[in-house]
């Protein structure tokens, strides 16, 4: 039995990163750079990764 991967790079930091099988508009975080990637596209066995802009809470400090 194998596991299908995909295989694409964060945009942030450059890494190579491998997956497993995601969809598009799936999220993961990149596990050099911590950022939160979302799936743009898959193609031929590779995503196209761009970077979620996320909002930090202001606590008014």
């Amino acid at each position: 039995m194998t596991t299908d991967t995909l295989a694409g790079t964060c945009p942030e930091c450059e890494t190579d990163l491998t997956v497993p099988t995601m969809g598009k508009g799936e999220t993961l975080a990149c596990p050099e750079c911590m950022l939160t990637l979302r799936v743009e596209d898959v193609s031929d066995g590779r995503i196209t990764l761009h970077m979620v802009e996320t909002q930090l809470r202001d606590w008014g400090q």
